[in-house]
C-alpha cells in the first residue's frame, strides 16, 4: 500500500465530516474495500446493551444483511475478534472452528480473512472486517494499515453515533438511548431540551435551527456576503502599492469565491430546506473545506484555510446583524462547547434545569454556579455535537456526569423518576437546616460552605453552614477585565465577612493557573497543572499579592472572624516567604493608621510534597486544610479535567485514603485541625470516612451540605471509624465505594446515591 499515513488522514478527516453515523460507516467500507484491494469490507458494531454485534455497513456482500446479522458475545469469527480484542488474520477462514456463514449476505466463498476490534476507552465498539474470495493471509503493513484506521476511527465513530438520525437508526437495530460521557460537574438528575450557545465567530459550533422565515434568512445572508466582499477590496486597495501583485492576487480569489454559485447558492439551498443563515453557512463551508482537503495538489489543499476564513467573516456580519440569545424553553438544558456565566445568566433560573459544557471541569466558574443554583452541570464531553443538538432531549445525570440523547421511552422514564425522587428529598432535607451535624454519639462534625460569588451568600446563610470554610477569591478577578483594584478587592471581602460574622470565614489568597486562567493575565504552559499557579505565582509578583493581602486584611477591620488561607504550598519556604509578605502587608496598614489583627492562618495540603512535610508546616500555621480535588491528580498522576482518564480519577482510592490518614495524624499530633475542602467532603458516602478518619471538620458547596449533614446525624463515630478501618484496608476504590453505598443503603440513606449509580 502506497501513502498510507496519506491515505489515513483522508478517511479520517472524511468520517469527520460525515453528517451522522450511518453515512460515515458507509464510508469506511467503501474506501477501505478500494484501499486495501479487498472483495469485501464491513463493520460491526456493538449494540448500546453490549448483548450483540450488528452488521452495520458493507461493500462487498448483499446490503439487505445490514441490521438483520446479528452475532451473539463469541460468536463467529467476528465474535473471537470481539473477545480477543485483538487482530484475527486467517489465509483460510472457512477452515476455522468458529467460521460461521450467513446465506442472507449473498457472499460468495471468501477465504482470506482480517478483524480487527474498534476500541475507545478499553471498551470494544465494534469490528472492522475486510475479506478476499482468495487464498490470502494479509501482511504486516495491511494489518498494521487497518489496526491504525480502527484506532484513528473509534473516536470519530463514537462522535457520529451522536449525531443527525442516530437515535432512530439505532433504535431499529436493537438500541437504547445514546449516552455521552463527561465530568461531574454539580450533582442531581434533570430531564429537558437543549438550547445550544456558542461564542462569536465560532463557525463550527454553530447549531443548527429552524427558520420560520425564509426570505428574511436568505435577505440577511446575501447582505452579509455584500459586505464581506466590500471589506475585501476595501483591503485591497489599501494594500495596493505594499504588497507584490501575485499577493494582491489573493484577495481577488475571495472575492471569486462569494461571487460563485457554489459557496452562496449552495448555503441558500441549505436556508430553503429550513435552515437559519448561519447553520446553512456552517454546512456549506464544512462541505466545501471536505472537497478542497480532498484534493491531491498541496497548494489547493490549503485552501481549504481561505474557505475557513471566508465562512468566519461571513458569520461575523451575520452575528453583528442580530443579536441571538438563546432560545427558552420550559425545561431548558444549556448545552455548548465552553458555557459561561453571562450564558448562564441570560436563562431565567426558573426555566433552567441543567447545563453540559463540552469543557471544564467541576471547579470551572460555570459549575460552581450550576451547584450554587442547585441545577445539575455535566463538563468536560469530548466530542459533543452541539451543532446536532438543539431542541434534542436530553437527560443530565451529574451524579456520574452521563448525557442521554434522545432518550428511549424506558430511559425517559426511569429517570423522569429518578428526578421526582430527587425533588423530594431536596424538599425533605430542609428541616435540617436548624440542626447541628452532630453524630447520634455525640460528635460534632461542623459543616462550612465553599463559595466565590456573592451571589453565594445567601443561599449559604439559609443552609445552615457554620461559617466559610473556603471562600475562592480567584473568581472577582476571572470576571474583571483588569486585576481588581485595593479599594474593590475591600468592598467584596468586607461583605463575605460581615455577613457570616461571628462565623469564622477563611478567604483563600489568590489562586489562578492550571484551569482557572485569568484573561488579561494568560499564562501559557505545556503543563499548567504543574507550572505557575496558586502561591507560586503570588511569591513571583509580590506587587499583586500584597494588594490582596491589605484588601484582606483591612476587610476584617472590626470584624475579627477572618481565617487566612495559602494554596498549592509544596515547599516550607513558600510559607516562610508568604508569612514575611503577610507581615510586610500588616505593618504598612498599622503604619497608615488602620487596626489590624493577625488573623489565623492555615494551608492547604494539596500537594504530596506537603504531605511529607506537616511536622515542618505545623510549626507555623493554625490550620490545614485538604484540597482533596489536587491531592487526588497529583497522587494518581490523573488530569481530572481530561475525559479520557476520568475512571482513573478516584477520590476514594486507597492511596488518597492512607494520604489523608496520615495528613490527620500528624496535624493531630500537634494539636493542629484539618478541614477537608475539595469534592470530597461534598460526598455523602465519603463523609463516612472523613468522619472515621478524625478530620475537624467539612467544607462544600451549599447543596451538598444538608445530604453530607443527614448522613453524620445517621451514623456514628463509632460505625465510622470501624467502617475506615476496612475501607484502609481494601485495595480497590470500587470496593471502598459498594462497601460505602451498602452502609447508606441499610440506614435507608439509598436516596442520597442511588442516582449516581
Amino acid at each position: 500500500m502506497q501513502n498510507m499515513l496519506e491515505i489515513l488522514r483522508r478517511r479520517i478527516h472524511e468520517v469527520n465530516a460525515a453528517p451522522d453515523l450511518q453515512h460515515a460507516l458507509d464510508v469506511i467500507v467503501t474506501r477501505l474495500k478500494q484501499d486495501m484491494s479487498v472483495d469485501a469490507s464491513s463493520v460491526y458494531l456493538v449494540t448500546p446493551g453490549g448483548g450483540e454485534l450488528v452488521l452495520m455497513a458493507t461493500d462487498g456482500l448483499n446490503k439487505s444483511a445490514v441490521g438483520k446479522v446479528r452475532l451473539k458475545e463469541g460468536e463467529g469469527l467476528v465474535g473471537l475478534v470481539r473477545e480477543r480484542a485483538e487482530p484475527v488474520n486467517l489465509e483460510d477462514g472457512l477452515k476455522h472452528p468458529r467460521y460461521r456463514s450467513f446465506s442472507h449476505t449473498g457472499e460468495t466463498v471468501m477465504h482470506g480473512f482480517l478483524g480487527v476490534p474498534i476500541i475507545q476507552h478499553r471498551q470494544v465498539l465494534g469490528v472492522l472486517v475486510v475479506r478476499q474470495r482468495a487464498y490470502r493471509r494479509f501482511g504486516e503493513n495491511e494489518v498494521t494499515f487497518l489496526v491504525t484506521l480502527a484506532a484513528q476511527l473509534a473516536g470519530p465513530i463514537s462522535h457520529a453515533k451522536a449525531t443527525g438520525g442516530v437515535a432512530q437508526m439505532l433504535q431499529e437495530v436493537g438500541g437504547a438511548s445514546f449516552m455521552l460521557k463527561g465530568l461531574p460537574g454539580a450533582p442531581g438528575v434533570a430531564v429537558g431540551q437543549a438550547t445550544v450557545v456558542y461564542p462569536p465567530a465560532r463557525l463550527e459550533l454553530i447549531p443548527d435551527r429552524r427558520s420560520t422565515d425564509v426570505a428574511r434568512e436568505e435577505e440577511t445572508f446575501r447582505a452579509a456576503v455584500r459586505a464581506v466582499q466590500d471589506d475585501i477590496r476595501n483591503f485591497s486597495r489599501h494594500m495596493t502599492g505594499v504588497l507584490p501583485e501575485e499577493d494582491l492576487a489573493l484577495f481577488n480569489v475571495y472575492v471569486m469565491m462569494l461571487d460563485s454559485d457554489s459557496l452562496v447558492e449552495r448555503t441558500l439551498e441549505h436556508i430553503r430546506a429550513g435552515n437559519w443563515a448561519p447553520g446553512a453557512l456552517r454546512a456549506t463551508i464544512a462541505e466545501h473545506v471536505r472537497v478542497f482537503e480532498e484534493m491531491e495538489d498541496a497548494y489547493l489543499s490549503e485552501r481549504a484555510t481561505d474557505i475557513r476564513d471566508l465562512g468566519r467573516r461571513i458569520l461575523v456580519r451575520l452575528q453583528a446583524t442580530e443579536t441571538v440569545t438563546p432560545v427558552l424553553r420550559n425545561r431548558t438544558i444549556l448545552v455548548g462547547d465552553e458555557v459561561s456565566a453571562v450564558h448562564l445568566a441570560e436563562i431565567p433560573t426558573e426555566a433552567l434545569a441543567a447545563v453540559v459544557s463540552a469543557r471544564g471541569s467541576a471547579s470551572s466558574h460555570v459549575a460552581i454556579l450550576a451547584n450554587a443554583l442547585g441545577i445539575p452541570a455535566v463538563m468536560g464531553l469530548e466530542d459533543l455535537p452541539t451543532s446536532y443538538l438543539e431542541g434534542q432531549e436530553l437527560i443530565v445525570n451529574g451524579y456520574r456526569g452521563h448525557v442521554y440523547v434522545r432518550p428511549n421511552a424506558s430511559v425517559r422514564a426511569e429517570f423522569k423518576r429518578l428526578e421526582a425522587e430527587e425533588a423530594e428529598l431536596t424538599s425533605g432535607l430542609a428541616e435540617l437546616v436548624p440542626l447541628k451535624a452532630e453524630t447520634p454519639d455525640g460528635v460534632h462534625m461542623p459543616l462550612y460552605v465553599n463559595t466565590g460569588l456573592l451571589a453565594d451568600i445567601s443561599p449559604s446563610l439559609r443552609s445552615g453552614a457554620d461559617g466559610i470554610g473556603l471562600y475562592r477569591t480567584e473568581i472577582p478577578f476571572m470576571v474583571r477585565n483588569g486585576f481588581p483594584t485595593e479599594e474593590e478587592q475591600v468592598r467584596i471581602y468586607q461583605q463575605v465577612l460581615e455577613s457570616f460574622a461571628p462565623a469564622p470565614v477563611i478567604i483563600r489568597t489568590l489562586d489562578v493557573g492550571g484551569d482557572k486562567a485569568l484573561p488579561y493575565f494568560p499564562v501559557e504552559e505545556d503543563n499548567p497543572f504543574l507550572g505557575w499557579r496558586g502561591i507560586r505565582l503570588m511569591l513571583d509578583h509580590p506587587e499583586i499579592f500584597l494588594t490582596q493581602l491589605r484588601a484582606i486584611l483591612r476587610a476584617n477591620a472590626g470584624l475579627n472572624n477572618l481565617q487566612l488561607m495559602l494554596p498549592m504550598i509544596s515547599h516550607v519556604r513558600q510559607v516562610d516567604d508568604a508569612l514575611k509578605l503577610i507581615g510586610r502587608a500588616r505593618d504598612e496598614l498599622l503604619e497608615d493608621g488602620f487596626d489590624i489583627v493577625k488573623p489565623p492562618l492555615g494551608v492547604m495540603i494539596e500537594v504530596p510534597s506537603a504531605v511529607y512535610q506537616m511536622d515542618a508546616l505545623a510549626e507555623r500555621v493554625d490550620f490545614f486544610s485538604v484540597g482533596t480535588n489536587d491531592l487526588t491528580q497529583y497522587l494518581l498522576a490523573v488530569d481530572r479535567n481530561n475525559a479520557r482518564v476520568a475512571e482513573l480519577y478516584q477520590t476514594l482510592h486507597p492511596a488518597v485514603l492512607h494520604a489523608l490518614k496520615q495528613i490527620v495524624d500528624s496535624a493531630h499530633a500537634h494539636g493542629i485541625p484539618v478541614s477537608v475542602c475539595g469534592e470530597m467532603a461534598g460526598d455523602p458516602a465519603a463523609a463516612i470516612l472523613l468522619l472515621g478518619l478524625g478530620v475537624d471538620s467539612l467544607s462544600m458547596t451549599v447543596g451538598s451540605l444538608s445530604r453530607v449533614k443527614w448522613v453524620l446525624r445517621s451514623i456514628s463515630s463509632e460505625v465510622a471509624k470501624g467502617l475506615t478501618n476496612t475501607a484502609l484496608a481494601l485495595e480497590d476504590a470500587d470496593a471502598i465505594r459498594s462497601l460505602l453505598v451498602s452502609v447508606l443503603e441499610d440506614a435507608g440513606l439509598g436516596g442520597l446515591v442511588r442516582a449516581g449509580k
